[in-house]
C-alpha cells in the first residue's frame, strides 16, 4: 500500500497548537495527548486512502479537491488537498466552527 507524506500548511500547525493548548489548559495533558494520537490516526488514513474524504466543502466552497476527514472522538476535521505526492493539510478545524468561514482565512 502506497502512502503519501502529510504535510500541515502553517495555519494547519497552527489550528493543532491551538487545540492542544485548549486540550492542555481546560482538560489535562492526557487528553491533549489523546488529541495527538487521533491526529496521527487521522493522518495515516488519509494518507494511505485519500480519496476516502468527504467532498462536501469542495463544492461549496468551489475548492477543487479539498476534502475533509473527521478526527476519531476529538470533533475535528482534517482539510486537505491530494497531491501527486502528498496530502496538503489546509486546516484542522472544530466541527462547530462556520467551516466556511475558517477555511477561507487567510
Amino acid at each position: 500500500m502506497t502512502r503519501k507524506v502529510v504535510v500541515p500548511r502553517e495555519l494547519a500547525a497552527r489550528d493543532i497548537e491551538a487545540a492542544i493548548d485548549h486540550y492542555r489548559t481546560e482538560a489535562s495533558p492526557d487528553v491533549a495527548l489523546g488529541f495527538i494520537e487521533a491526529l496521527r490516526k487521522g493522518y495515516r488514513h488519509i494518507s494511505r486512502h485519500p480519496a476516502s474524504g468527504s467532498g462536501r466543502f469542495s463544492h461549496e466552497l468551489n475548492i477543487p479537491g479539498l476534502r475533509s476527514w473527521p478526527l476519531e472522538v476529538y470533533p475535528y476535521v482534517v482539510f486537505y488537498i491530494e497531491r501527486e505526492d502528498s496530502i496538503d493539510v489546509w486546516r484542522v478545524l472544530h466541527g462547530q466552527r462556520d467551516i466556511p468561514v475558517w477555511i477561507g482565512e487567510p
